[in-house]
């Protein structure tokens, strides 16, 4: 027998309904998200089987409203109406409410119920409800909508299996009845007017397509911003359907029904109507435990304390937890590479795949953990509802900036790291500060950045204090911090008043019922951004790292080598192989052996490209006080900062392998960088200026290829990752210049 054709259903609610809950609880592992072309809404799909049929669900974005304003809510809308080719037409929609406020979440069921679309509400968080001493008459509310209505504890999977059996009746049910409308009957002739018009205009449907839709064409008459107007007449051929519209709302203003705020009095009478003998409310306000917490985590100054120790306690439970990992991560990484090592004879392909391939790899996956646990512990904020009361918090410091509270979450998750500071993002509703949250995210100082921090003031900020009690390298690794802060809210504020203006959104949210986090959901979230993280990132960090492996390894100046190396390093090769294993003589030939190594390798490495390369632009950094070989790291950093301590230990003939922990090597590499001396003049190249020149331009440039891709999967776009690199980029070097002509006047 052959398989019937899949269901195509669309879950759709306000946000914190435990929409996302419920859609990991039907669709489990089979699930995938990726981005709704042409915008930057994420797109989550899932599957589950309902009998013998497969079922295909859409997880629409959490909306308030289906009123769009932008491309990203125009998609919930163009999906309930199978307008979107990539997405299959809707056969049913799941519409999730909380049950503890039901007047607001109906306003969106009633914009739903319109669309003629079998539904079924899913009334969710009804013990938290019961726990409030409401009353919900279940079959009251079942008749007055006229629909399914399935009661759900979706974080404890409480329902979901009837949730399944009812949407298996309701897709092989007859249709439903005819939706009647809230609106006045003036309304409805003026929309029907509009809907002929425009879809006589719509060059579409000469194309043998539907007409405009009747819900579009509501809307139309409810849109004053002009958005929906401006979309669809750019696919109009009859520009008087633009006039036509202008004067079916003069109509109607003169008729008492004034847009838009006719829909709002029209829609809350219809939920007032519904909801009529079907919720019984305590005489009184029952208190629940929520609410004393809340008066306790949303006060001005103990809420503020709370929010600064809980993140605290994240931010070094991360690097607690993680650390093991990423060393168990790292010696494996470099077992690997010696297995490859001594599998393979010395030369080019060898140097390839240990320092290329998995040196590459390596460079991504050692992060892998900082990411998991990072979103381990957001996940269960948000899910619990706490998240919501720290951007509640936050909200009237990000304000001045031209930003909401919701930023604050994601630029403090970017001092770890600016990867999921980015996708972190996501929280934001509005586009306009999703996207400049995005962007000044990486001037937070990350993790990479510490290495270079540390180096630099361990070799050339003296260890003395400032008033006899601030110590002058605290101080400097202090500033740095502040430098990326101070620039990222310079830089928000500019943007919100340039490029992407408009006003600072109102942040009016409501705060979440407290509830235990979903153990499903929790690991999931978890586990989807880690896997995201490897397979978006890890790509092109390793194709990148063989470009750099490539152009810092070749071409090799091999008489130089054959002439004044090789014979030394084949003498101490073969002295070595003449010394005993437990000769005192043997620890100073090896070394020997690694200074001459390290000198061969250095010297490739200056005749390569990319030595070529710093050479090249020595004239653009000298300005900065960088000589050839500072420029050379820098070029090679730009991959992924932590390039630059390999590099630097390459060309002061330290080796690749430094390790920027060990305080030995960090004093051996500022040993070097302290006697590094200008070719030309002979004079020392290192001095406090130019180490500070460095740890400004590594204080603010885009020096991060895995979060430069990172944006571009968030925004859809190459066009924002491209912009980013390029404005970091230039501040980096304005500040680096001033930073070292300003400081050659004090040095």
């Amino acid at each position: 027998m052959l398989e019937r054709p899949p269901l195509t259903v669309a879950l759709i609610g306000n946000p914190n309904t435990g929409k996302s809950t419920l859609f990991t609880a039907l669709a489990g592992v089979r699930q995938r998200v990726g981005n709704y072309p042409g915008v930057t809404v994420e797109k989550k799909v899932g599957s589950m089987r309902l009998g013998e049929r497969r079922c295909e669900l859409v997880d629409l974005p959490g909306t308030y409203s289906l009123a769009p304003r932008s491309p990203d809510e125009m998609v919930a809308v163009d999906v309930l109406l199978s307008r979107r080719g990539d997405v299959a037409g809707v056969d049913a929609v799941i519409s999730i409410v909380d049950a503890t406020n039901l007047e607001r979440n109906l306003y969106l069921v009633g914009q739903v119920l319109e669309m003629g679309l079998p539904t079924i509400v899913a009334l969710n968080m009804v013990d938290l409800a019961r726990a409030r001493g409401l009353t919900i008459d279940v079959e009251r509310l079942r008749e007055q909508l006229g629909v399914p209505v399935v009661e759900l504890q979706a974080n404890r999977g409480v329902g979901v299996n009837d949730l399944k059996r009812v949407l298996a009746e309701s897709v092989d049910a007859p249709a439903a009845r005819n939706r009647v409308s809230p609106f006045p009957e003036a309304f409805q002739r003026e929309t029907e007017h509009v809907q002929t018009l425009w879809s006589r205009s719509d060059a579409k449907s000469e194309n043998g397509r539907e007409p405009l839709p009747r819900y579009l064409a509501e809307r139309l008459l409810l849109d004053t911003s002009g958005y929906l107007q401006n979309t669809l007449t750019s696919q109009a051929a009859d520009a008087r359907a633009g006039e036509e519209l202008l004067a079916a709302r003069k109509r109607l203003a003169e008729a008492g029904c004034a847009v838009p705020a006719v829909e709002a009095q029209c829609r809350y009478r219809w939920v007032a109507e519904v909801l009529d003998g079907v919720v019984t409310r305590p005489s009184q306000r029952v208190e629940i435990v929520g609410d004393r917490v809340d008066r306790l985590l949303t006060h001005k100054v103990w809420g503020t304390l709370v929010f600064a120790l809980l993140m605290l306690l994240v931010f070094s439970s991360v690097f607690i937890f993680a650390d093991p990992l990423m060393g168990m991560i790292d010696e494996a990484i470099g077992a690997l590479g010696g297995v490859a090592e001594a599998a393979l004879p010395p030369g080019p392909v060898e140097s390839l795949v240990v320092d290329g391939v998995i040196g590459g790899v390596g460079s991504v996956l050692i992060f892998l953990p900082q990411i998991l646990f990072l979103f381990f512990f957001l996940a269960v904020l948000e899910d619990c509802g706490y998240m919501a009361r720290a951007a509640y918090l936050m909200d009237k410091l990000m304000v001045r900036v031209g930003l909401s509270g919701k930023s604050f979450i994601p630029l403090l998750s970017s001092f770890a790291c600016a990867i999921p500071g980015v996708m972190a993002t996501r929280v934001i509703e509005n586009r306009r500060d999703r996207l400049t949250t995005i962007l000044v995210a990486p001037l937070m100082s990350c993790s990479a950045r510490l290495p270079v921090y540390a180096i630099l003031i361990g070799a050339f900020i003296p260890a003395t204090t400032m008033l006899e009690f601030i110590p002058l390298q605290g101080l400097t690794l202090f500033s740095m911090y502040l430098l990326g802060m101070v620039t990222a809210a310079v830089v928000a504020l500019v943007l919100k008043r340039t490029l992407l203006r408009g006003p600072t959104p109102p942040f009016v949210m409501e705060l979440p019922n407290y509830k235990w986090p979903s153990p499903r959901m929790v690991l999931y979230r978890m586990g989807e951004r880690g896997w995201a993280f490897v397979r978006r990132a890890g790509t092109l960090i390793l194709a990148v790292s063989i470009l750099v492996w490539a152009a810092s390894s070749y071409p090799h100046n091999a008489a130089e080598v054959d002439e004044r190396l090789e014979p030394r390093r084949e003498a101490l090769e073969t002295q070595l192989a003449e010394l005993d294993v437990s000769s005192p003589q043997r620890e100073g030939v090896e070394e020997q052996l690694v200074e001459v190594e390290n000198e061969i390798a250095a010297v490739y490495q200056r005749e390569s490209i990319l030595g070529h390369m710093g050479r090249a632009i020595e004239p653009v950094v000298r300005p900065l006080g960088w000589d050839w070989r500072i420029g050379c790291a820098v070029i090679a950093s730009f991959p992924a900062r932590e390039v630059v301590m390999g590099a630097l230990g390459v060309i002061y003939n330290l080796g690749g392998d430094l390790d920027v922990g060990a305080a030995s090597d960090q004093d051996r590499l500022g040993a070097r960088m302290r006697a590094a001396e200008w070719d030309d003049t002979g004079e020392p190249v290192y001095n406090v200026p130019v180490a500070l020149s460095i740890m400004v331009f590594f204080a603010l440039c885009a020096q991060c290829a895995a979060t430069l891709v990172i944006i571009r999967r968030e925004t859809n776009s190459w066009r924002w990752p491209v912009f980013t690199f390029v404005y970091m980029t230039t501040l980096a070097y304005g500040a680096a210049l001033v930073t070292y002509q300003v400081g050659m006047q004090f040095f």
